[in-house]
């Protein structure tokens, strides 16, 4: 069974830097596109990021663009998601998940096509 679990979440002051864990159990992270969304309190899921090894490519939302990054462990199967220069706009919970298809195309739509979400990591980013 697929299952992605979130860490790393945490307290942090504006301008601070954060690294989140997306583990894969039971699957490897080389046949399936990831992507990381995040929910404000009282919002919806936004799309942050979506990175597929197939198509050789990590999207960024330009919301978090040249901030974040992804890169990945190949031998803890866990793919990360590495927060600098955090700011209060980035609070929220995090989650990582996969349509179980290889593509990030059309990635958005998971935020609402998806029914299987993990219980994701809490970011807070206040002085």
């Amino acid at each position: 069974q697929v299952q992605l679990v979130e860490s790393g979440g945490d307290l942090v002051q504006p301008g601070g830097s954060l690294r989140l864990a997306c583990e894969a159990r039971m699957f490897t992270l080389d046949y399936y596109a990831i992507a990381w969304f995040r929910q404000a309190p009282g919002q919806g899921r936004e799309g942050v990021s979506c990175y597929s090894k197939t198509e050789d490519i990590t999207h960024y939302a330009d919301s978090v663009k040249g901030r974040f990054s992804v890169s990945r462990d190949q031998v803890k199967e866990t793919l990360y998601l590495n927060m600098d220069n955090l700011k209060p706009e980035d609070t929220g919970t995090y989650y990582c998940v996969t349509d179980r298809g290889a593509s990030c195309i059309d990635w958005y739509r998971w935020a609402t096509t998806l029914d299987t979400w993990g219980q994701g990591t809490q970011v807070t980013v206040s002085s």
